[in-house]
Parts: C-alpha cells; structure tokens; sequence
C-alpha cells in the first residue's frame, strides 16, 4: 500500500464527496484486516489506535507500527497510521519515534487558552519531524453521557474553531455536533447540521467526526456532504469491537493474549471485522 499523508487523503475526499474512515484495530491482529477490506473496496483508510488503548490492551506503539509496516507492504491502495485520543506528550513522542503519521492531541477538557498553548506545542514537535497532528474544540463524551438539548455549550464554537486552527497551526480538527464514543443509546442522536455548516465556513481544514460507530448511514452522509464539504475524517471503533469479541465469544482481552487465541476463531473473528469495514465504506462513507 502505498502510505498517503492524512490532510491529502482528507482533501482528496472532500473534493469527492465522500469519507475517509478511521478505523480503531485495538490490536495488531485486527490491522490486517483493516487494510484487506481497503484493499477490497480500492478506497483509501487510516488505521488507528489511542492512548487509552495501549493500556487496555497492553501493547506499544512501537509493537502497533512493526505490524502496520509489515502488513502494508502486501496490499494495494492508499493507507496511514494515526495515534487517536492521547493527552500525554510523552505517548505522542514514542508515537512519533516508532513512526505514527498522524497524532491526536486532545487537551478538549482544558480552557480554550490552554488547548491553545498545548496544541501548538505539539505542533511545534510533530511538524519538525514532518507528523500531521489533529486536535479537538468542544467536548466529544461518552455515549452514556450523550448530550442532550441542554449540551450546546459543550459543542464546537464555530468563530473560537477559526481563532483556534490559526493560532495553532493544526492540520485537522475534530468538531463537535452531538456525536458521542461508544454505543449509542438511541437509533439517530441528534446531530447539529447547522453548526457544522458554520464551522465550515469558517474553517478550511478536514474536519473529524469522532463516535461514527452505531449512526445512522444517511446521518454521517449527511455530514460529510454539507456544502464546501463537511467532515471527510470518521472514527470508528465501537463497531469493530464489537463484531471481533461476539465472534470470538468472549470479553475484551489484551494484545498478547488475543495473539495466543487459537487461529482459526481469531481468522473468522477478522473476517467478521473485515465485513464491517467494507460495508462502512462502500454504505457509510460514500466511497464509489
């Protein structure tokens, strides 16, 4: 495969009108899978994992990159390696040493004045060495705390999102609009439309879409073909998950001990995770 810059994949895609996804492996199983299905569709991808992650599942960032370099190698298309939702700039360093294209650096829970100083810090770091980095403004939660209609002070400020992507430098920016991590509660939450639509107006680079797992396709369209075009980056994890434990049958377990498995379950359990990629991207993410 051949490895593609995240922002160019990203304009690429806005100017087609479809999405780019980000899937989450967790593991370094799950990566070959990931890019086989890209290989299927001939769309391009990013394959993902988080700060968080490497403590769920007990693997590095170095051990994440070794397998993702390894099995590109033996597919066609266009694929990156990005490090999602990290606060810890020591994490973004060993990322950026073992050779992640792409890190995220959320200080979303700070004051907008700190996510600025941080963000640019970290811009100041990755650029040198040639790393994209995306940031986020507003606070994305947890679908068991989804916002609500009382929430809008959390969502993105379209005229703080243009102050913060110049002061910064930031390649891309994760907004948000009522998206949430995990699985959602109700069949379609509401997603302001509206306010995406400002941001963009306002804002030049890509835009993320964070919690794409468990929306509804014509919803996570509906963002991605706003005019001047909407958000061409959508992080998927929840989904993934969740076709790869219920084929295996068990709870969540970490890298080393999925690697033990036996490697008959774990291929059908890639193959049902493969299944869920190619049909994000040929029904979710517009990719003709």
């Amino acid at each position: 495969m051949e490895l593609t810059a995240v922002t160019k994949m990203l304009k690429d895609a806005e100017k087609g009108g479809y999405g780019v996804g980000s899937f989450s492996a967790r593991n370094t199983f799950l990566i070959e899978y990931i890019l086989r299905a890209a290989q299927e569709t001939k769309a391009p991808v990013i394959v993902q994992i988080s700060a968080n992650e490497f403590n769920w599942f007990d693997v590095t960032a170095e051990e994440f990159a070794r397998r993702f370099y390894e099995i590109h190698e033996k597919y066609q298309g266009k694929a990156a390696l990005h490090l999602d939702h990290t606060k810890d700039m020591e994490i973004i360093r060993a990322a950026i040493d073992a050779g992640f294209q792409s890190v995220m650096i959320d200080a979303s829970q700070k004051s907008f004045e700190e996510n600025v100083a941080i963000t640019r810090e970290v811009v100041e770091y990755a650029h040198e060495r040639n790393v994209e980095v995306e940031a986020e403004l507003g606070k994305i939660g947890a679908t068991d705390k989804i916002e609500t209609d009382n929430d809008e002070s959390l969502y993105t400020d379209p005229q703080e999102a243009e102050e913060f992507v110049a002061r910064t430098g930031v390649d891309t920016l994760a907004v948000s609009i009522g998206t949430a991590h995990g699985v959602y509660p109700v069949k379609n939450p509401k997603i302001d439309l509206d306010r995406l639509i400002k941001i963009r107006e306002r804002v030049s680079i890509p835009l993320v879409l964070h919690g794409g797992s468990g929306l509804p396709a014509q919803t996570v369209q509906a963002a991605i073909t706003i005019p001047g075009g909407g958000v061409s980056k959508i992080n998927i994890a929840t989904d993934l998950e969740q076709a790869f434990l219920g084929s295996l049958g068990c709870a969540r377990k970490s890298n080393r001990e999925i690697l033990q498995m036996d490697r008959q379950a774990l291929e059908k359990a890639g193959e049902a995770v493969a299944r869920v990629v190619e049909d994000k991207i040929r029904n979710f993410l517009l990719w003709k």
